[in-house]
């Protein structure tokens, strides 16, 4: 299995910032995935991680247009952890069978098997694209020039609450926390310790705005307090919206908890990541042109 070096630039060609955090969020169907294209497009090197069903629309922004996907574009995918009807039949009789008091004693002993959390902390240990069986070592070794893709937040939650808990059916409170302790430990790793871009995908649903009062959407996370502490974590969060037809950003909706630093504040932008890009390059990234390799 090869493994490629990062390529290096002249000191000229040298990002003087950090990359860019970007949580896009919205409800399914609004493009997200999709729009991953144009941050293709724009030139970075990007990096999904599929960790939900997606990989098709990414790749449909070129095959549906009958283009070749372009070579800076990279992927890896994690499957969940699957039970067999078998399991779930077993599952379902002692729900059927035991008291609550009894379920939620229950400890599963197919835990080990749900060990996507595990899986994901290795590819970002060291990112091996599916594509071309290459390696590209850990993100926090990365420039500001690659661009990690998590999608998205839901598939996230899901296998920290595996690893915690398994498949076992009754979630206790403690269980709850460290699950939601896992998430934000990743996602402060990425967005704080790591040199490279980061955009991150995400659901959302309406939630209670413990500062303002209020009920907001908000990014669907584990619990109702892991959600207000993901939006500073990120230099903009913005929202995907479908109307009939046609897709665009959101910055500027007070429903809706959003920030913007390469964005302006507005409505019925675009669905572009060639914009942000753009206003990075303008602060002092760089994607450099002349590397010593090239993958």
């Amino acid at each position: 299995m090869e493994t490629v070096p990062v390529p290096t630039a002249d000191s000229a060609q040298v990002s003087v910032l950090a990359g860019f955090n970007v949580l896009l969020m919205g409800p399914a169907g609004t493009g997200k995935t999709h729009s991953i294209g144009t941050l293709v497009d724009s030139g970075m090197e990007v990096f999904y991680l599929g960790l939900e069903p997606g990989l098709e629309s990414l790749l449909g922004y070129y095959t549906d247009r009958k283009q070749t996907i372009p070579g800076n574009l990279h992927w890896h995918t994690l499957k969940a952890p699957s039970a067999s009807f078998a399991e779930l039949i077993d599952s379902a009789e002692k729900i059927n069978t035991l008291t609550l008091e009894s379920i939620a004693k229950m400890q599963d002993p197919r835990r080990s098997k749900h060990n996507q959390f595990i899986e994901l902390l290795k590819v970002l240990n060291n990112f091996k694209d599916d594509r071309t069986g290459k390696t590209f070592g850990g993100v926090d070794t990365w420039p500001a020039h690659y661009c990690l893709v998590v999608d998205g937040m839901t598939g996230l939650n899901r296998a920290a609450m595996s690893l915690v808990i398994g498949g076992k059916p009754v979630k206790s409170q403690s269980d709850w926390g460290i699950a939601q302790d896992q998430v934000e430990k990743i996602l402060r790793q990425l967005c704080d310790n790591c040199t490279a871009s980061l955009v991150v995908l995400a659901h959302v649903e309406r939630e209670v705005d413990q500062v303002l009062g209020g009920v907001k959407l908000m990014v669907a996370s584990l619990g109702k307090a892991l959600a207000p502490k993901i939006p500073p974590m990120f230099s903009d969060v913005i929202m995907s919206v479908r109307s009939g037809t046609k897709w665009s950003w959101d910055t500027a909706n007070s429903q809706v908890d959003l920030k913007t630093r390469n964005l302006p504040i507005q409505s019925d932008l675009p669905p572009n990541f060639g914009l942000i890009v753009d206003k990075w390059k303008t602060r002092g990234g760089v994607i450099p042109t002349n590397l010593s390799n090239t993958n």
